[in-house]
């Protein structure tokens, strides 16, 4: 078969199979991760640089995307059970990096690098699927504003931990972090101001390529591209007030769009990256023993945590629902797996395992959750039926 065409048949695969499989509760992204796996194992497609820059893409976008979802006003009201949250999530993290360094041979950074992979929750893929999940509007704004908070505290770990080896590295890398950070808004505002004037409508394009070059140098720090992507959209984000074109709802759609056609290619991409000879017994039985130790405690330490502020306490069914809406991990999983095997050579039972777990939490909340939907808001008096409908994904805050 030409390669042409098997490449129009992996778009066709990409784009209609996880549609067609979403009506069993199947999430895309599982569909084309287990696509990806297929195809290197049949030789359906080559391993060419083609598959590898469509995957960046994706993976950009995702993060992109995420840190374009961080509002801070909506994240002041809630800082206490955030901030209690986090210090649960950095003591969690600390506990199952000292099990892993207990009952597997890996280094420091590797144990804390898998234990976050173990417990971060994937912001790209949640707020993707919020719309499946059945959940009431605060209990939508509390899994935004939790996963968000959640995954920035594990960025800056990851960072921490990839640099640790030696304190020069350390140092560098940190002033390029600074450096970045301090120069990306400088760069946004000069583009409002001398070049968006002139080339309407370039606003997503000017993002976009400033995401791909952050997230390039950051990855050539070794923390692969998520970092700079992230700080691209915090940094929009920021600078609503001043810079509106960069940070609007409109825009903030696009990205989405863009990375729900993307990331199904950075899924498959990491697919092919996996072997048969990850999945013998020990690894799959691994899998299925950390999903039974973790995600019970995980979905019960995140609802136990759960609270409304000063407009009263959750429910809690709708802690449960937060905790549960909470428990994926695939992203942040397999990237911070690639980073193992890339960095730390990890190898045997761990990387089957990983993905097993990573399956495992990613299909249950779309069971655990549509069976257990709430049932609508009621609406106001007088109100037709339509106010009182479930909120979808896309709806601000």
């Amino acid at each position: 078969m030409p390669t042409d065409l098997r490449y129009v048949l992996l778009i066709f695969g990409l784009f209609v199979l996880p549609k067609l499989l979403q009506r069993f509760a199947l999430p895309g992204a599982i569909t084309s991760l287990g696509l990806g796996f297929l195809s290197v194992h049949f030789e359906f497609l080559p391993r060419d640089q083609t598959l590898s820059l469509l995957s960046t893409f994706g993976i950009v976008s995702l993060f992109l995307w995420a840190g374009l979802e961080i509002h801070l006003d909506q994240l002041r009201p809630a800082w206490r059970p955030l901030l209690r949250h986090v210090l649960v999530f950095a003591l969690m993290t600390a506990g199952v990096t000292y099990g892993a360094l207990e009952f597997f041979e890996l280094s420091r950074p590797a144990a804390a690098i898998l234990a976050l992979a173990l417990l971060t929750p994937s912001a790209g893929f949640i707020l993707d699927s919020l719309g499946t999940f059945g959940l009431s509007r605060p209990e939508i704004r509390r899994v935004r504003a939790t996963v968000i908070v959640t995954e920035l505290f594990a960025l800056l770990a990851l960072f921490a931990l990839t640099q640790s080896s030696a304190l020069d590295r350390f140092l560098l890398s940190s002033a390029v972090l600074v450096a970045m950070v301090l120069g990306i808004p400088p760069v946004m505002k000069l583009f409002a101001r001398h070049v968006l004037p002139h080339a309407p409508r370039t606003e997503f394009a000017f993002l976009l390529m400033l995401a791909v070059v952050c997230a390039y140098a950051t990855r050539k720090l070794g923390v692969y591209y998520l970092v700079g992507a992230f700080l691209v959209g915090v940094s929009a984000r920021r600078f609503q007030d001043q810079l509106p074109a960069l940070s609007s709802d409109r825009l903030l759609q696009t990205v989405e769009e863009f990375a729900i056609v993307f990331s199904p290619f950075y899924f498959f991409h990491a697919g092919g990256e996996l072997s048969p000879r990850d999945f013998d017994l020990s690894a799959v039985g691994l899998g299925f023993l950390f999903a039974l130790a973790l995600l019970p405690l995980r979905a019960f330490q995140i609802a136990f945590l759960q609270s409304r502020g000063s407009s009263g306490a959750f429910s809690w069914g709708e802690r449960r629902r937060v905790g549960v809406a909470l428990l994926p991990t695939l992203v942040f999983s397999i990237v911070l797996l690639g980073i193992l095997r890339e960095r730390f050579a990890l190898e045997g039972p761990l990387v089957g395992a990983l993905i097993v777990y990573t399956l495992v939490n990613t299909l249950l909340p779309g069971f655990v959750l549509r069976r257990a939907a709430p049932a609508p808001e009621p609406a106001p008096p007088g109100a037709p039926a339509a106010v009182a409908t479930l909120p979808q994904a896309s709806e601000p805050g």
